[in-house]
């Protein structure tokens, strides 16, 4: 079943679908109606371009989380081959939220681990709504230290709203599970991308996002906690998230400008839903331009560079 089209993208729908239905009629008819048909695809590019180029950060928000957008595992389907999923953190289970392995990446060997989330009710219910517990942050972490033995770079895809906050998961250590990642990824000796491909919702985003490159798609949100649990906290009413999105700058060109992503990785016209392959075909090209500049570096340089960034982040000031 078709998803349900965001508000903002109905008029662009319903515009194809005038141009699906002339040509239908013109293939039936034999009806020459190709001047027509033209005529409305330049005002339906027209009509994307002026909708998108106006969208709000609570917009830009639903946008990340549509269930059409491609997941990590589309991503992983359609960038690279030879893929070996592994599981388990080899201390309690295995967390669906996350997926991770072995892969090749334009030939060249890679471990790549992202947050997945699912479409059907059945599969949000097996990946937890893309949700992780501290199981899948040690799993994430089991595997970026199996990249490090082997020397292959890592290559994360963070999609979540935030960490699971259930009572199990605080009772296996969920911050300390996090907070670990964050220490051993400061201290990789393997270049690591991470890539903000949905929603990058707190810690639990964090936890994968520690990279000496951090990219953002262009539609994408990268945040310190979603709108709905900030406005919960700050006005006592989760119906004013979008009031919060604005105030808490989630979008990516908000994080561009204050220097805590590297690059934002445009999407195709209408958001990478539209088309999954150009999507990926677009960010194949970024990651393949980082990933090279990257395997220059020596282990030391990795981890400084990936320290310095990490400690330039923030403004103070001495009195």
């Amino acid at each position: 079943m078709a998803a349900q089209p965001i508000d903002f993208e109905k008029p662009i729908l319903e515009m194809e679908t005038k141009i699906e239905e002339l040509q239908q009629v013109s293939r039936a008819q034999g009806v020459d109606l190709t001047a027509e048909v033209k005529r409305l695809q330049k005002k339906a590019k027209r009509l994307r371009r002026d909708i998108f180029a106006k969208l709000n950060r609570w917009e830009q928000t639903l946008l990340a989380r549509h269930p059409e957008r491609p997941y990590a595992e589309d991503y992983i389907k359609l960038m690279m081959t030879d893929f070996v999923e592994l599981h388990g953190d080899r201390l309690f289970g295995d967390d669906h939220a996350v997926i991770g392995g072995l892969a090749r990446f334009e030939g060249k060997p890679v471990v790549v681990i992202g947050q997945q989330k699912g479409r059907s009710t059945k599969q949000k219910i097996y990946r937890n709504f893309g949700m992780p517990h501290p199981e899948g942050y040690r799993k994430a972490l089991r595997l970026m230290k199996m990249a490090e033995k082997f020397n292959r770079p890592v290559i994360t895809f963070i999609d979540t709203p935030g960490a699971y906050p259930g009572l199990g998961a605080e009772e296996r250590g969920q911050a300390e599970a996090i907070a670990r990642n964050l220490k051993e990824m400061a201290t990789l000796t393997v270049p690591l991308i991470s890539v903000v491909i949905g929603e990058g919702g707190s810690g639990g985003a964090l936890g994968l996002g520690v990279g000496n490159r951090v990219l953002m798609l262009q539609y994408s949100v990268y945040s310190v906690i979603m709108p709905e649990g900030c406005a919960s906290i700050l006005y006592r009413d989760s119906g004013l998230a979008a009031q919060a999105a604005e105030s808490l700058k989630l979008a990516a060109k908000d994080l561009k400008e204050y220097e805590l992503i590297d690059e934002i990785v445009k999407e195709p016209p209408g958001g990478a839903h539209r088309n999954h392959q150009m999507a990926a075909s677009i960010l194949r090209r970024v990651i393949r331009r980082h990933l090279a500049e990257l395997i220059c570096f020596s282990p030391q340089e990795l981890i400084k560079q990936r320290e310095q960034k990490f400690r330039n982040f923030g403004q103070y000031m001495e009195t």
